[in-house]
């Protein structure tokens, strides 16, 4: 189920009026694009030819754009085997190379998730930082799946702050979405039980968990996961699907720092990328894809119910250039 989400274009499911998904993701990364395309631009105008000094002028040009100095540099020793033999033959002959390298590494990390079983619904836990966008996130998530004409159950399992279960049956409300809770200080495996026991009767085809925002105790938080999982595993079998980390696009190198604590603590499988639109930083996607081996699911390009867009490995490379 969730597998047939991440196949193909949204263009044909969405309204001829409205702008295409690769027009949204290129006015997501304008910021970015100005800041990486244009520059590569002005580096190559001050050289001649494309060689090792128009390479060490991009170098600056890809970690402002917060690639990272890891990334930087694996992409860059390929570039300096090819501008050592002359294969770079201008401008344009250097985007294509640096393209290809960036979706190379995207791709290599755009592993698919694991579906639940036939009839079962799929088990989404939504994890981060508090103030990331982790609320908002699941609620633009269960609009887009809601879009594709798919049942959701939310699940307020982030019981520790009273404000993060109104603000999901805020989103419950905006998207017609049933969302089982329980009083504040609760057990969050408890009300995830109740939430698979509700949406397993009534047939969901998704239940999307918000988990406590916590990185300040680690074993804590690891857990509390892991209860959550056995709950889950108890009702659906091979639950949780999907661990998403919602990372804040806005905090660039600080967001791989953030990914790597929750990588290492809860198992995550995939990325939802928040507030793209507002940073000149969007090469933190690519960083994220080849430091922690991890898949961008999902972007967020904007304040609107509808403003997540499925990430798609090619679009967001091509709209970083043309």
């Amino acid at each position: 189920m969730l597998r047939s989400l991440f196949g193909g274009t949204d263009t044909e499911k969405e309204p001829a009026k409205k702008p295409g998904f690769f027009e949204r993701m290129k006015q997501a990364v304008t910021r970015t694009r100005e800041n990486l395309s244009e520059r590569i631009e002005e580096a190559v105008s001050f050289n001649k030819e494309i060689d090792r000094n128009t390479l060490e002028d991009l170098e600056a040009t890809l970690i402002g754009a917060d690639l990272g100095t890891t990334t930087t540099q694996e992409v860059l020793g390929k570039l300096r085997e090819k501008a050592d033999r002359k294969q770079i033959k201008d401008v344009e002959e250097l985007k294509r190379l640096l393209k290809a390298e960036l979706l190379a590494i995207l791709n290599r990390a755009n592993v698919p998730p694991v579906p639940a079983p036939e009839g079962m619904p799929e088990v989404i836990l939504v994890v981060g930082v508090n103030g990331t966008g982790k609320t908002t996130s699941i609620g633009k998530l269960t609009q887009f799946l809601r879009s594709q004409g798919k049942s959701v159950t939310l699940c307020a399992a982030d019981t520790f702050r009273a404000a993060a279960i109104e603000q999901l049956e805020i989103w419950g409300q905006r998207t017609g979405t049933e969302v089982i809770r329980t009083k504040a200080g609760g057990d969050p495996a408890a009300v995830l039980f109740d939430a698979l026991q509700a949406a397993t009767a009534r047939h969901s085809d998704y239940v999307i968990v918000d988990t406590a925002g916590r990185l300040h105790n680690k074993a804590g938080l690891m857990a509390e996961l892991e209860k959550m999982r056995r709950t889950a595993q108890r009702i659906v079998p091979g639950a949780p699907h999907e661990t998403l980390l919602v990372v804040d696009a806005t905090t660039g190198q600080n967001g791989l720092q953030q990914a790597r604590q929750f990588t290492d603590s809860a198992g995550v499988t995939g990325i939802v990328l928040s507030k793209l639109d507002g940073t000149a930083k969007g090469g933190v996607v690519i960083a994220i894809s080849r430091e922690l081996g991890l898949p961008v699911r999902y972007v967020g390009v904007g304040e609107k119910a509808d403003d997540l867009l499925r990430f798609v490995p090619e679009d967001f490379v091509d709209s970083l250039f043309d």
